[in-house]
């Protein structure tokens, strides 16, 4: 049998990479929003149909709104998640998601008055499935995902959130191509694209396995029993007894949202963690290079149609280049990529500063424009590649690592939260910065990643090579010794990435700068048995 062959046998019959493909479909959907979005603000039709112009600052507020739904629906689907179960969740946020979609589609058609309100109400109503989704799949996925394996599997899903970015991106700028910025289908076409994404994935996910660990903190033991087996094989029998005794531990914990945020609360210290990456992400400034990508390009002296083209060339490159991603999360460790992305986000953004400056006074220097523009692209293409490898996946991922089965679905919302309320402020000030401060916009994005930088270096714990009882030994260890400080704890363990000693295989992990690089970069890459 072929190589190709066998990957594809492995792809359908393996339990968890049939979780792996579908979790990375459903974030699609999410990469899909933010890349249609970015060139239906610039079509004719759809500003007048909307009745605004481009410079009106309603354009970011319909960008804008649909983080706001996000945010409410992370909470909503996630109490569902813990009711009902991950997939019943997973199945409705889809179903939102479709509705919303379809709302936006429809607007102006038949009521031109009502195109507006229409649409902000499809942007909403989109939110609420996309902010269950981002909030559901990765806990889901990541409760079974093996330990070593769960930031490979999440940065798999978002490179296909990246995928659906460049899909988006790529459809909007054929179909502006082919109709021009004054058809009503150059914009509606992109939106109702979309549905593939939800009624796919509502058709299958009945077929996938519900997570265990809901199984057994909802006293269906032997369903998560057969759970386990289906997912691990032989292995499932002694996953399923370290997961029972697991539960006898937590199971008289109950977390409600208010204890997270609760000073006092042990869950408070994980919940400001995940808070926290969350804004440092927001503060990296790529939420507005994903929707206003064309807009960012036009900062470096492209016209319009050039800057659509290098937007799609950046989004391509952005896919491509997240395989790296996937590659390393697992085997420099979260920490690691998060603070060298920092570094090179916040220098890329200061040269680019100085080459958005040098593009705007071309003539008074008496230089090509062409010259600072193509430096700057280059630039811009490596940065975007800095935080897809460092910054896009890891934020959501440690939510997912950091908490007890009681408190996971909270925290994961919360993360969501926080996401969708720090997206709301970037992408609702991005325009207004734009008109305000030019290339200048360049500095303040440096600076915000420097913060974002040395925030992650002192206070954001490894969560990478441990177990999820591991992780939350940390923030235990954080309370006895009375300090947040990474460096402080546990002699500075939790500061390094664990990994499995390759002299033994059935030994405790060590620090993973004793594993040689390319050995470790090499257990990464997938092989089929």
């Amino acid at each position: 049998m072929s190589f190709i062959a066998q990957h594809v046998r492995h792809a359908i019959t393996d339990k968890q990479t049939n979780v792996v493909i579908f979790s990375a479909t459903a974030i699609a959907l999410y990469g899909y929003d933010q890349g249609m979005m970015s060139l239906i603000n610039t079509n004719h039709n759809y500003l007048h149909t909307m009745g605004i112009d481009e410079e009106s600052p309603i354009v970011g507020v319909i960008v804008a709104v649909y983080y706001l739904g996000c945010a409410v629906g992370a909470v909503l689907f996630s109490k569902l998640a813990d009711t009902f179960g991950r997939k019943k969740s997973i199945f409705f946020s889809l179903a939102s998601a479709s509705l919303g979609n379809l709302i936006m589609f429809v607007a102006g058609m038949k009521f031109p008055q009502a195109a507006l309100p229409v649409m902000l109400i499809g942007r909403v109503v989109m939110g609420l499935g996309v902010g269950g989704i981002d909030a559901v799949i990765p806990m889901y996925s990541s409760e079974l995902s093996a330990d070593e394996a769960r930031g490979k599997g999440l940065a798999q899903e978002f490179q296909s959130n990246i995928f659906g970015l460049l899909m988006a991106f790529g459809i909007n700028l054929g179909v502006t191509i082919a109709l021009g910025k004054g058809s009503q289908w150059a914009w509606r076409t992109p939106i109702i694209v979309m549905q593939i994404y939800p009624v796919l994935l509502m058709a299958v996910v009945e077929r996938l396995p519900e997570s265990p660990r809901w199984f057994v903190f909802n006293d269906r033991q032997e369903d998560a029993k057969d759970a386990l087996c289906d997912i691990y094989g032989d292995e499932g029998s002694d996953k399923f007894d370290e997961l029972v005794e697991q539960h006898e531990k937590e199971k008289d914990d109950h977390v409600g949202y208010l204890d997270m945020v609760n000073p006092y609360h042990p869950q408070f210290h994980p919940t400001m963690v995940t808070i926290m990456c969350q804004i440092n992400q927001a503060l990296t400034g790529y939420g507005a290079v994903s929707v206003y990508g064309p807009q960012i390009f036009g900062l470096l002296g492209f016209d319009v149609r050039t800057s659509e083209y290098l937007t799609l060339g950046n989004y391509t490159s952005y896919f491509f280049l997240m395989t790296l991603a996937w590659l390393l999360i697992d085997a420099l460790g979260r920490r690691h990529l998060l603070v060298q992305g920092s570094v090179i986000l916040s220098s890329s953004f200061l040269l680019l500063a100085l080459f958005g400056g040098l593009a705007a006074n071309a003539p008074k220097l008496h230089i090509p424009i062409y010259i600072p523009g193509v430096i700057g692209t280059v630039i811009l293409f490596v940065a975007t590649g800095a935080f897809g490898i460092g910054w896009l996946s890891t934020v959501w991922l440690v939510p997912t690592e950091i908490f007890p089965t009681t408190a996971r679905a909270q925290g994961t919302a919360i993360s969501v939260i926080i996401w969708g309320l720090a997206n709301f402020a970037i992408t609702f000030l991005t325009p207004v910065l734009f008109n305000n401060l030019d290339y200048f916009i360049f500095i303040v994005f440096a600076a915000t990643n420097a913060v974002a930088g040395l925030w992650t270096y002192l206070y954001l714990p490894e969560t990478g090579g441990r177990s999820f009882e591991e992780n939350q030994q940390f923030f235990k260890d954080a309370g006895e010794q009375g300090t947040w400080r990474v460096s402080k704890i546990g002699k500075g363990e939790y500061a390094k990435m664990q990994y499995p000693n390759p002299k033994d295989v059935d030994g405790e992990n060590i620090d993973a700068e004793r594993v040689p690089l390319l050995s470790r970069l090499e257990d990464q890459i997938p092989s089929v048995e």
